[in-house]
């Protein structure tokens, strides 16, 4: 039996469970909650991802990654990109649920390529989108997924999950089938799954979509602990996520590194580059035709355009500072110029 959801196909294959197994070792009820995420996760080494020269091609001729190398240690490290730059393809392949065309990648000295249950083992993976069992509860999945995890005593399985689903919030709806949850629910639920057995590398992929402002607060506090002693990998393409929670950033496009670095760092080159003005939205094309426009926003009813310039553009500009999107969109407005260019 196989199945697709958050990853875990392979583990069938791995631990050979089958569907009167599951049935058997699901029925209990729990109390307690003597288990703590991040004291759990502070007990792990200083991992170390690398990823070189990685490409990925598709049958169908679609280049989604093109020559990506990564060097990422323990804490929080941001990949940005708009849709279709590469970022699922370039997850699903150090999550060890693809193979890439050529490249490498190591983790903790480990080849994954060759051997994928390396990463497995020590994975917590949250996809972009998921599937789950119809008509199963909360309690009963996770501790399904616990057992795909490896974790096979169940007083241990106990402690873990409570504990995780009263740090997502979920603990009240416990009793509830998962495929009934809303969007948020679905997203916390996928959250709890993720951290299950102590993972040493975590991944998550546009994870606060569909959260709600409180929701998304209480992800990224729990995140912001979790990274300080493993290896995680957030991957979205909301600015915020990025600038709140890490030390760390890469931008991608078009499958290429565009930008990597520190993002106080990199945002602090824009000093004095960056500028804002109020037009009509009949002058917009006018105004992309002249000067670097890197994005526009309405205010008041007008466009707000801002400017990438060494100087003054004209009267009526003012310099701002420059914020990380500012950061996000003049490093795209500049890699697509010249991607432009050079195809």
């Amino acid at each position: 039996m196989r199945v697709n959801f958050f990853g875990l196909r392979h583990f069938y294959q791995v631990f050979n469970f089958n569907a009167s197994t599951f049935v058997r070792v699901i029925s209990f009820e729990w109390n307690g909650n003597n288990y703590d995420v991040v004291s759990e996760l502070k007990k792990n080494k200083m991992n170390k991802l690398e990823i070189k020269d990685l490409c990925k091609t598709y049958p169908n001729g679609v280049k989604a990654l093109d020559g990506v190398s990564l060097s990422i240690s323990n804490g929080m490290f941001g990949l940005l990109g708009p849709n279709g730059a590469g970022k699922s393809s370039l997850m699903r392949i150090i999550a060890a649920l693809q193979e890439p065309s050529s490249g490498s990648v190591e983790f903790n000295q480990k080849d994954i390529v060759s051997y994928p249950q390396e990463i497995r083992k020590q994975l917590g993976y949250l996809p972009q989108e998921f599937g789950v069992y119809p008509k199963i509860n909360t309690l009963e999945l996770l501790d399904h997924i616990a057992i795909l995890k490896g974790i096979i005593n169940k007083s241990k399985r106990r402690e873990q999950i409570t504990a995780l689903l009263q740090q997502t919030n979920l603990y009240q709806h416990r009793k509830k089938a998962v495929h009934t949850f809303s969007g948020g629910m679905r997203q916390r639920f996928g959250i709890a799954q993720a951290l299950l057995g102590n993972p040493q590398i975590i991944i998550v992929d546009e994870p606060t979509a569909g959260l709600d402002p409180e929701e998304r607060n209480r992800f990224l506090n729990l995140l912001s602990e979790i990274g300080e002693n493993v290896v995680v990998i957030l991957s979205t393409h909301i600015v915020e996520d990025v600038r709140d929670l890490c030390s760390n950033m890469a931008i991608l496009g078009e499958g290429k590194i565009i930008a990597i670095g520190n993002p106080t760092l990199l945002k602090s080159k824009l000093d004095g580059k960056v500028w804002i003005k109020t037009i009509a939205k009949s002058e917009l094309n006018s105004y992309k035709e002249h000067f670097d426009v890197i994005s526009t926003r309405l205010h008041s009813g007008k466009t707000q355009i801002q400017i990438l310039s060494d100087n003054q553009p004209e009267n009526g500009f003012v310099a701002m500072s420059p914020d990380f999107e500012s950061l996000y969109f003049s490093t795209l407005y500049q890699f697509q110029n010249q991607y432009q260019t050079n195809k």
